[in-house]
């Protein structure tokens, strides 16, 4: 069907593989409103439930969303293609947006249209997921699947983008997107989705896509070009992308003509699991096909300080319980410190002591292979640090009161300490030296920057710059980096809201790997080879083997690739 023109033969009755015949088992449709929603508050909508014949109530049966109500004729639609089981039995549900009703003749009802179905992040999601479906599951008795291989979701225009959104924030729970004439323009941020799909690594996701070239073309941005963009950049993700272009404008005319083809490609196979694709060729150079995340431990309060020695062997934090955990040889983590005064940041040094920054105490430790503490300095409530191979390391001090600048500290072999830069750092937090360790990066996790600066042989930083460029999620005003790791290559590996984040050594946001939780503080490289990434997320701990080789301070400097500019 690629880059074929629109055709209304789409929708004659061959199309659907059985007759148009009054005898085919016909559904019904029921309409209802809904005004009790938390995430939308004070929100009144309508909604429609159509139940297929077909539908007895003893399986769950799959599910399909549509916004801006019961649009392309579904109903009609569905009848016949689970007639002629080219679709499963589904239960379709249009709902409105919502709006907040005016209290008096004199003042506009709040429209929630564009705030709802234009607003990127989880809202709209967590909407359906928690309060609406669940709504109509209890209140008309009707068995919907919560498998997001059995469901569905689409839209016209902002409704289009909205599904889109949804499916994106929560592929487990919606897995095929129709979208026609898609508002993927700058209203509300959806602009941003061509690039962040090449970023990102790829979900499992199913996408149909119309657009015609008569579409809008106003401030916002041009739909006919975004929508191109959006088949482009999930093609080149490699994402399963089905579009058709056309030479109509922005109603509603071409979503009922593709409608019915749509839903048979977008259910061919069911059930089938919808695969997620292998990504750009950056992420192909760091993830491991087949190979996901796998819990390493969970029950802690706060994970942080992700650490590895030379044999490989991976030690964390637990900052509110003032533990550190070693990950032991069978892969399960067990106690190695306690009471460690609120122990954050750890690394190891080149003599093979690991150092700890004790915030409750403002002192670095320094613990021997069975756990014995030594004072190595005091005097500062550090953060994060690093250990040069010459056993001088680098610590950040954040402004913890959010008035006081933050402080970079370099403190020598031998413990002499001084601060080395405390101009503009909002929050300066993680921090690891380049491969070559000839430079310095240090992110300030209340801006999205990571800074780099070269390192001089008294220890001091120069040439400082705001260098990395990293995606910040539209539910937040910075993109909190924090833990940061390099590899052989060069790349950088910021711990961030959307997950980890790998740059080039140009300054450039490659990849975005998100973790199973959603949650990111630090991360290190670990395992003999040093090609499994440990990411501490909040009350838990996960590995992933890559491709990639990370390289540590306390390491030979390794000089890396040059980036491709």
């Amino acid at each position: 069907m690629s880059h074929r023109l629109l055709s209304l033969a789409l929708i004659a009755g061959c199309s659907f593989g059985v007759s148009f015949a009054e005898d085919i088992p016909k559904g019904t449709v029921t309409k209802y409103e809904f005004a009790n929603s938390k995430v939308f508050p004070g929100t009144t909508r309508e909604y429609w439930v159509y139940v297929p014949k077909q539908y007895d109530g003893s399986t769950p049966a799959c599910v399909y969303v549509n916004q801006d109500g019961m649009q392309w004729k579904a109903p009609e639609v569905f009848d016949r293609l689970i007639a002629a089981k080219e679709m499963p039995v589904t239960i379709a549900i249009g709902v409105m947006h919502g709006r907040v009703k005016a209290l008096n003749d004199q003042a506009l009802d709040r429209y929630n249209r564009s705030y709802e179905y234009d607003g990127m992040g989880p809202a709209y999601a967590t909407f359906l997921l928690d309060e609406l479906l669940p709504h109509i599951a209890k209140e008309q008795n009707l068995k919907l699947s919560e498998n997001g291989n059995d469901r569905a979701i689409g839209g016209s225009s902002s409704g289009a983008v909205c599904a889109f959104t949804a499916a994106w924030e929560r592929p487990d729970a919606f897995s095929r997107v129709f979208s026609t004439i898609g508002t993927y323009v700058g209203l509300r941020g959806a602009n941003e989705y061509p690039t962040l799909i090449r970023k990102y690594e790829p979900k499992p996701l199913r996408v149909y896509l119309q657009d015609g070239s008569n579409d809008l073309n106003i401030y916002a941005g041009d739909w006919w070009m975004a929508n191109q963009a959006m088949e482009r950049s999930l093609k080149f993700a490699g994402y399963e992308v089905e579009h058709i272009w056309g030479e109509g404008g922005h109603d509603g005319k071409q979503g009922t003509e593709v409608f019915p083809e749509a839903m048979k490609w977008l259910w061919k196979g069911w059930p089938e699991p919808v695969k997620a694709g292998l990504g750009s060729p950056q992420m192909k150079d760091v993830l491991i096909p087949g190979e996901n995340w796998q819990l390493v431990g969970d029950g802690y309060k706060f994970t942080e300080g992700p650490a590895v020695n030379a044999k490989g062997e991976v030690f964390f934090t637990d900052i509110p319980n003032s533990t550190i955990w070693k990950v032991g040889a069978d892969g399960k983590p067990v106690e190695w410190l306690k009471d460690t005064q609120k122990g954050n940041g750890l690394r190891f040094g080149p003599d093979g002591r690991a150092f700890l920054l004790a915030m409750d105490a403002k002192e670095i430790w320094a613990l021997d292979e069975n756990a014995k503490k030594t004072v190595f300095h005091a005097g500062f409530r550090g953060n994060d640090l690093v250990v040069l191979k010459n056993g001088a390391m680098y610590a950040t001090e954040p402004g913890w009161d959010g008035v006081a600048a933050g402080k970079v500290w370099y403190i020598s072999a031998t413990g002499e300490a001084k601060v080395v830069d405390d101009q503009g750092l909002k929050f300066c937090n993680g921090v690891v030296a380049s491969p070559d360790q000839s430079l310095l990066y240090i992110v300030d996790s209340k801006t999205h920057w990571v800074f780099s600066y070269q390192i001089q042989p008294d220890g001091s930083l120069a040439q400082k710059q705001k260098y990395y460029h990293l995606h910040v999620p539209d539910t937040a005003e910075d993109a909190w980096g924090d833990g940061m790791r390099v590899d052989t290559a060069g790349r950088l590996y910021v711990a961030t809201r959307m997950g980890i984040q790998f740059c080039d050594q140009a300054g450039r946001v490659n990849g975005i790997i998100p973790t199973p939780n959603g949650k990111c503080s630090n991360l290190t490289f670990g395992g003999a080879e040093m090609d499994t990434i440990y990411a501490t997320c909040g009350d838990k701990v996960f590995k992933r083997k890559v491709k990639a080789k990370g390289v540590e301070g306390m390491n030979a400097p390794v000089k890396p690739e040059k980036p491709r500019l």
